[in-house]
């Protein structure tokens, strides 16, 4: 996902060669690791290195802070998480209204939920970070993805697509990260998740031309 990151956070290089990209997996896994059992204050270059079993140098090639490799981190969780909504808005492309929100809606909490604790630890990585435009370059991946869909509503139309949908990914996105700040029990969790759904359907239905 091209973010147009600021120069201070952009990494040094990309891996160009399958040796690299396996270092450069275990280097994000070791910080992933080290952020949930120790947060962001304890996190260090040097720390990150000894876990994912490379040396200090060959994290110096791809990040010169540990700013700059949080900010490498968040951007492929980000787009992976993109990856996933646009598979999801293909798949539900011409079906019903309702049964693409509760396809977004199931998506998007899945990807959040199924890892609670590397959400939260991302999360929380983030607040000291210029992350402008790693949001931006998402939120046009997924507005994209979730305009077209709902365009295609085999049962629905709109005369401004892009203004429900606006509304619509705002509010489940809010919504789950919310949950998270709650830190909800699993009951209150799965309870949420359903009146979600619920108020997602009655908003694009009343919304719908």
């Amino acid at each position: 996902m091209e973010t147009g990151a600021p120069a201070h956070l952009a990494p040094r290089k990309r891996p160009r060669q399958a040796r690299a990209a396996v270092t450069l997996d275990a280097i994000f896994e070791a910080t992933i690791q080290l952020l949930v059992a120790e947060g962001m204050q304890r996190l260090t270059t040097t720390r990150v290195a000894q876990r994912a079993g490379v040396s200090v140098g060959t994290m110096y090639q791809y990040f010169p802070h540990k700013q700059a490799l949080i900010y490498a981190l968040n951007e492929r969780y980000l787009e992976v998480l993109a990856a996933r909504i646009e598979g999801t808005c293909r798949a539900q492309e011409c079906a019903p209204l309702d049964q693409m929100v509760e396809a977004l809606v199931d998506t998007y909490w899945r990807a959040k939920t199924e890892q609670p604790e590397v959400t939260r630890a991302l999360y929380r990585s983030v607040i000291e970070i210029d992350n402008e435009a790693l949001i931006a370059a998402f939120a046009t991946r997924v507005d994209a993805a979730t305009t077209a869909m709902l365009a295609s509503a085999s049962d629905a139309s709109f005369t401004d697509v892009q203004s429900v949908n606006l509304t619509l990914v705002t509010v489940v996105f809010g919504t789950v990260r919310n949950a998270f700040e709650r830190n909800l029990s699993k009951s209150a969790a799965d309870e949420l998740h359903r009146q979600l759904i619920l108020l997602c359907r009655s908003y694009v239905r009343a919304a719908a031309a």
